[in-house]
């Protein structure tokens, strides 16, 4: 595929449908080294086990990064309650592992509606945020102890659109410097049995969907040259054998599918 480089050096938007594995990151200097770019940023961070729309600024349009770092967001995913990670996904392994068989569907649908309206959210640990001029993940992957002050944001909608315990699928909109993963971990303090994060997409930024996105092999010269980049600290067959695991104990006879599915990725 060939490219108008000219193009891209004026300035242009780029809707990216980021893969599993990717980092924000990952995609700009992809982008970047492939066209040769200078000025080039994205507007909003996404984590490597996050998937969905990723916007990309070029040339003259870096100065609209900030408009689109304020729209609000959405996302859809899912939740497993009744275990813990340390940082809220699947990134660190499992530190308990607790009984949800009380847990009724409607005590579930009950919590959900807790979350509408404005919070005060303290971010996670393992996060991008600075303590003290260093990134408080790498103090958390130290086991230093992380203190972040807690963050007002809101939750526009909070919708559960499936329930197959111990995993909840939800479909959330919500306001920039809100982190699913604390509202994954705040979730499961309110059920008293713990729950991290297992799936996260993001389908929409403001009025941007993910239907006009497009993946990453089309802004490459050649399909041959993207490949999955290697998780900075962690494996990502580790982490996605860890969402396998659960989907076994689950359902063994969709696991096996998603094993299949996810087997081409490294």
């Amino acid at each position: 595929m060939y490219l108008n480089k000219k193009k891209y050096e004026d300035g242009m938007i780029l809707k990216v449908d980021k893969p599993i594995g990717w980092t924000s990151f990952d995609i700009v200097n992809k982008i970047r080294n492939t066209l040769k770019l200078k000025k080039i940023g994205h507007a909003g961070t996404l984590d490597p086990l996050a998937s969905g729309l990723l916007i990309v600024c070029t040339g003259k349009y870096t100065k609209k990064i900030q408009e689109y770092q304020n729209f609000d967001k959405e996302y859809t995913g899912s939740f497993i309650i009744g275990k813990t990670t340390p940082s809220h996904d699947l990134e660190t392994e499992f530190i308990s592992d607790n009984s949800i068989k009380n847990i009724s569907e409607d005590e579930i649908i009950k919590t959900t509606k807790t979350f509408i309206g404005n919070q005060n959210q303290i971010p996670p640990k393992f996060s991008a945020i600075k303590v003290n001029g260093e990134r408080a993940y790498k103090k958390a992957r130290n086991k230093e102890n992380v203190i972040l002050k807690p963050r007002e944001v809101k939750i526009n909608k909070f919708e559960i659109t499936s329930i197959n315990l111990p995993k909840i699928d939800f479909l959330i909109n919500c306001s920039k410097g809100t982190y699913i993963r604390a509202i994954a971990r705040d979730y499961g303090k309110k059920l008293k049995v713990g729950a991290f994060l297992n799936e996260l997409k993001r389908t929409k930024i403001g009025n941007i969907s993910i239907k006009d996105s497009m993946s990453i092999d089309k802004l490459s010269r050649r399909d041959d040259e993207v490949r999955p980049p290697t998780m900075r600290d962690r494996s990502l067959t580790e982490c996605l054998s860890r969402r396998r695991a659960i989907e076994v104990e689950e359902n063994p006879e969709s696991a096996f599918k998603t094993m299949n599915e996810f087997s081409g990725c490294f």
